[in-house]
């Protein structure tokens, strides 16, 4: 069934309902007034191989036992908790709308107690009636430099990934591991890092999202592997799971994706060497994958790449063979897919085969996110089987991750 016949059964559905909110955002979800953006592969071989560690014991496939679709629905968001200003909204979306998992969000400087503390107002919510019992994936970005959610008393100032990739290796991974260990004193077991986004040298200073804010780990394909790889090891040391981003790469844009829209890549393929980055830190072991919401022309020039079946199902899970979690960046309140309704980007999300979907800097529109696929999956045994899908690997990595 094509995505617009979906979105016209769950409108009728919907209406009978009498659901008239969701109603509303689903009339207005038009894939047709979509934007459709203008249109030196290297071998994988050519990187150093980096061993991949070990894998856990296989979690048993959860059953359906005591889930309502609500819930597994729940299990298949991120929603985001301001740091310095916690709204309401970030614990009903939990309380009534069963999401599984946070993002700590914006700056804090309160330390590790204090953070701690409010992550447990959060993870007490947990419960058979919300998350069927099932604990949060807790998640920040703690890159270093500009981009560090979480300092103050029990954190340390991470430097950013530039000054991070002039480390010995060894030094790096052992740092991390402190870094880590102090996220997971705050209940922090999810970092949305490290950046693998491969910026060309020279051009640092006309990539705002990566480059201009020093967050790429130098410029070569082999300097951003050991180090970014380095940093996942000592996180992953500390019991920490580590999310790389931003996939296919954000490296080659020229504007940034949170604010402004329309972002394009015209240069990476299938089989360029920034997509090799990103095969190594498969290879290492990252448990998540983040995928950016940048058009990349020549994969697939109709949609971002977090609605992109061609990313994320045929690239990302085919052909690197990546079997770990895949979630969003931002699709709440970034610039670049404000054209979508935040119904729309939850469906084409999750219907691309994304498993998490982040809804960090706005929080407000994740009910309407979580029930316009709650509504879909009613309908639609076609989307209602990667839903099951998406529901399933999230269960069964936490059983691992959070073991």
């Amino acid at each position: 069934m094509r995505r617009a016949e979906k979105v016209a059964l769950l409108v009728a559905v919907v209406l009978v309902a009498g659901a008239v909110t969701v109603a509303a955002v689903v009339l207005g979800h038009d894939r047709s007034a979509s934007p459709s953006p203008p249109g030196a592969p290297t071998s994988r071989s050519t990187l150093t191989p980096t061993a991949r560690p070990s894998a856990p014991t296989p979690s048993p496939a959860p059953t359906d036992d005591g889930w309502t679709l609500e819930q597994k629905v729940g299990q298949l968001f991120v929603v985001g908790v301001d740091v310095t200003d916690p709204a309401d909204v970030s614990r009903e979306a939990i309380v009534q709308d069963h999401v599984g998992n946070l993002f700590l969000h914006g700056r804090s400087s309160a330390g590790v107690d204090d953070v701690r503390a409010l992550v447990e107002r959060y993870t007490d919510l947990v419960g058979p009636q919300t998350t069927n019992g099932t604990p949060m994936l807790v998640s920040t970005d703690q890159e270093g430099g500009t981009v560090q959610v979480l300092r103050g008393a029990g954190f340390d100032d991470v430097p950013a990934a530039t000054e991070q990739a002039t480390w010995d290796v060894a030094e790096l991974r052992e740092r991390a591991a402190g870094w880590g260990a102090q996220l997971a004193a705050a209940g922090v077991n999810l970092d949305l890092a490290p950046v693998m986004d491969l910026v060309p040298d020279g051009t640092q200073a006309d990539n705002p999202p990566v480059g201009a804010l020093q967050r790429n780990y130098g410029t070569t394909p082999e300097s951003v592997t050991t180090h970014a790889n380095a940093f996942s090891a000592g996180l992953r040391d500390a019991g920490v799971a580590v999310a790389i981003k931003h996939f296919p790469g954000l490296g080659r844009v020229t504007a940034d994706t949170d604010s402004t829209a329309d972002v394009v890549d015209d240069v990476t393929t299938t089989d360029d060497e920034q997509i090799d980055v990103f095969s190594s830190g498969i290879d290492a072991g990252a448990e998540l994958v983040m995928v950016s919401t940048a058009v990349y022309s020549r994969i697939d020039p109709d949609q971002p790449a977090a609605f992109s079946p061609a990313v994320v199902t045929d690239l990302l899970r085919g052909d690197l063979g990546f079997d770990g979690l895949v979630i969003t960046d931002d699709l709440s309140g970034a610039e670049q897919v404000h054209a979508w309704s935040p119904a729309d980007r939850a469906i084409s999300a999750i219907d691309a085969g994304v498993d998490l979907v982040l809804v960090s800097k706005v929080p407000d529109v994740a009910p309407e996110m979580v029930q316009a696929v709650v509504h879909l999956a009613r309908v639609d045994d076609g989307f209602r089987a990667k839903v099951e899908t998406a529901w399933q690997r999230v269960v069964a990595a936490k059983a691992t991750l959070l073991d």
